[in-house]
């Protein structure tokens, strides 16, 4: 498997936003189907891909995490049949307690793995917000969601510090092996919490191992999410090196400000053993 330098992931991104903008100019345009949030899900034959909400806070207003954050490699972590024999959609499911009706996140979502199991479980009085930030993969992601006419399904472009989605809109988040390669984590996690309905959950599914090695260490995870306001609720081993942890997002209204962010960091900073 071939390792992203920053550059190349640059030149992904930036190819992808002018074929974005290009299909803008061009007046691209398609079917809107309404979920129950009155957000408009995929849109058949719609050729645009951007996000679902506006900015929120700048990346500049926190701090960078003192850990390595490692390469975007692949659309996918593994084989869907793998995956699907060692039952991990159905693990982080029940662990996360979603069910029929919510509206699910699936930050950094690849080619759809979770999209594709969300959609018929969330129902048609649910929604899927498939989001990543890299416009080859949601590209991916658009044509399976067209080609399975999965139609309570969003297509979201995000930023790295930003999910840019709707204010109070998602009931659970998931990060599927991708935290560690989250360059800035802190304005991720202060922005997701505005996208969060009160008491929303962020699932996470990780390695315990260093953030260079595609894993994040438990300690680590919960120092990063804790200083922007995020409660563990669960801790769940599911394998050697593997966990789920749950944990309960903050009230946007009530979440420790930036600035207060940044304090407590340079206080007691987050650093990976």
């Amino acid at each position: 498997m071939t390792m992203w330098t920053p550059m190349m992931r640059w030149l992904a991104r930036a190819t992808g936003r002018a074929i974005l903008l290009a299909g803008f100019a061009c007046g691209a345009s398609g079917e809107r189907i309404e979920t129950r949030d009155g957000q408009p899900a995929v849109a058949v034959g719609r050729d645009t891909i951007g996000p679902a909400a506006p900015p929120g806070a700048p990346a500049r207003e926190f701090p960078a995490p003192r850990r390595d954050v490692a390469s975007i490699v692949a659309p996918r972590w593994t084989d869907e049949d793998s995956r699907d024999d060692a039952g991990e959609f159905r693990t982080v499911v029940r662990l996360a307690g979603i069910r029929a009706g919510q509206t699910v996140a699936d930050i950094g979502a690849g080619d759809g793995y979770y999209v594709a199991r969300l959609s018929p479980l969330v129902g048609t009085r649910g929604a899927v917000y498939g989001q990543d930030i890299i416009p080859d993969y949601l590209g991916l992601l658009q044509r399976r969601v067209q080609r399975d006419r999965l139609t309570n399904v969003r297509v979201v472009l995000g930023d790295e510090h930003d999910p840019r989605l709707p204010a109070r809109s998602v009931d659970v988040a998931l990060m599927i092996h991708m935290y560690h390669e989250i360059a800035q984590p802190f304005a991720l996690l202060w922005n997701l919490a505005t996208a969060m309905r009160p008491g929303g959950t962020l699932v996470i599914l990780d390695l315990d191992r260093p953030t260079y090695g595609h894993g994040t260490p438990p300690s680590l995870l919960t120092c990063e999410l804790s200083r922007v306001g995020y409660t563990r609720r669960s801790f769940t081993k599911t394998g050697s090196a593997e966990y789920v942890a749950v944990y309960v997002a903050p009230d946007s209204a009530s979440r420790p400000s930036s600035e207060q962010v940044r304090a407590a960091l340079a206080s007691k900073p987050c650093r990976a053993s």
